[in-house]
């Protein structure tokens, strides 16, 4: 039998994605207000640098081009996040009619461009004023949330047909208010699992104060960044690591949004910390809002060993695993993030998605690598490296397919170069190369390769790399 390329199904999405204060800029214009993220980012000695988001790539301004960017490149689907402090300055009240209408006029490009817009909630900006009365630890938070999805979704409903509440909620909890190496910066066990709790219960509230206002065809999902965790050993001590890592990475999210109910062994493992008497009768069940799909962020694997079992006592995201487990690094390549490649382990969640949630769409909501990309001295960005690893993680994704996963849409991660979080402008994830003096946008050898794998639907089974540059 002779082979043949790998051939994606109909009407699956070949996207890319973005977050709003990695990319928009305009950090004061038209009504918007500090973030938590404003916040950390100018607080000294937090992001690599000193830098800021309040340019970034000045999407904000530029955001026609970008679109019509997104159109060359032949795009069939674009996840974007909302500021929430763009819409609702304090995270309370009435929406800002500006703000609204930066969205509403993205949607509507997007659309006449034949792009469909994936609308991501939250994407780690909360208002600040909302982190100053206790953010995510506090229930408050929660009901705010609801709020805000509520005008958002009034506003767009009748154009956006995919939504996601929450972009990775692990990120905000656990590196926001146990580690403090993301917003707001603290470091407080205690705080990243109540955080956890309430960004389980904003995900309910938000989807149900979503699903008002849009169509029955709509679907609401979340994006969650899951863990694929393997222990290093077959010892019953390294897979008892595994078991931690996975109550805190995948099933304390996945527990109550997927299942109504978290994991005894969760409660167990953390009950040194705390008693979850944050946890009220039917939190949990509200979690619990039919999804109409689940979004799934990947980038590398985690290994992890039994623990010394002594406490090291310094900032972690793993309240309860401290002393317990420890992490390696998987051997191989790795991507300028020192993260390893391994495109094996989305294959194996997509497989357990489709095993635990039978009949759940599945969309890969982010996908992709940081090299150190350069122009060269023809003005063209060659990235080779970021090729061979969407093509294997593309690769990984058809053949979670083949053996039955639903997975209607990948989402390479990031169309455009912009702030790398606590990495500054020092890690380039993008498809486009940015000059971030200039702001000139440069589609790199990966964006016109992934255009031309979008364009017919299907995936060489090897990487032809183009002459004279890759």
């Amino acid at each position: 039998m002779t082979e043949t390329n790998l051939r994606f199904p109909p009407g699956f999405l070949w996207g890319s994605a973005t977050a709003a204060y990695q990319i928009e800029g305009a950090a004061r214009e038209d009504g918007r207000t500090p973030s938590i993220w404003d916040t950390f980012s100018h607080t000294p000695g937090k992001v690599l640098g000193g830098d800021t988001g309040d340019v970034a790539v000045d999407h904000y301004h530029r955001w026609r081009d970008d679109v019509r960017l997104m159109a060359d490149l032949g795009l069939s689907a674009y996840r974007f996040s909302v500021s929430w402090t763009r819409v609702q300055p304090t995270g309370r009240g009435p929406a800002v009619q500006r703000g609204l209408d930066f969205y509403r006029a993205l949607v509507d490009a997007l659309l006449e461009h034949g792009i469909q817009p994936m609308v991501t909630l939250y994407h780690w900006d909360l208002p600040q004023e909302l982190e100053t009365g206790g953010g995510w630890p506090e229930r408050e938070t929660a009901l705010r949330f609801a709020e805000y999805a509520g005008l958002v979704g009034a506003a767009l409903g009748d154009r956006v047909e995919l939504w996601t509440t929450l972009n990775e909620p692990w990120c905000s909890a656990f590196l926001g208010y146990g580690a403090g190496v993301h917003a707001p910066g603290r470091t407080d066990p205690v705080a990243a699992l109540r955080a956890a709790h309430h960004l389980n219960l904003a995900h309910g509230l938000g989807a149900a104060a979503l699903r008002e206002h849009l169509p029955a065809r709509a679907r609401i999902g979340v994006s969650l960044n899951p863990s694929a965790v393997r222990p290093l050993t077959a010892s019953p001590a390294d897979h008892d690591a595994r078991r931690r890592i996975d109550a805190l990475a995948n099933r304390i999210f996945t527990g109550p949004m997927l299942h109504g109910a978290y994991d005894d062994d969760l409660f167990a493992d953390t009950a040194p910390l705390t008693d979850w008497s944050f946890n009220r009768d039917g939190d949990a069940a509200a979690a619990h809002h039919p999804l109409g799909f689940l979004g799934v962020n990947y980038y590398a694997p985690a290994v992890v060993s039994a623990g010394p079992g002594t406490p090291t006592g310094e900032p972690s995201p793993w309240p309860g695993a401290d002393g317990h487990v420890t992490f390696h690094q998987a051997p191989g390549e790795l991507t300028a993030m020192d993260w390893p490649v391994d495109p094996t382990g989305l294959t194996d969640l997509l497989l357990g998605y489709a095993a635990e949630a039978p009949g759940l769409p599945l969309y890969v909501t982010e996908n992709g690598a940081a090299y150190d990309d350069k122009p060269g001295e023809d003005g063209r960005v060659h990235d080779p490296d970021r090729i061979r690893y969407v093509h294997s993680h593309l690769s990984a994704l058809h053949r979670a397919i083949e053996a039955g996963a639903d997975v209607r849409g990948y989402f390479l991660w990031s169309l455009l170069d912009n702030f790398e979080w606590a990495y500054g402008y020092s890690k380039r994830f993008g498809a486009v190369y940015v000059d971030y003096e200039t702001q000139a946008r440069t589609p790199k050898s990966s964006a016109r390769w992934y255009a031309g794998v979008a364009a017919g639907g299907e995936l060489p089974l090897e990487v032809a790399l183009e002459p004279g540059g890759f």
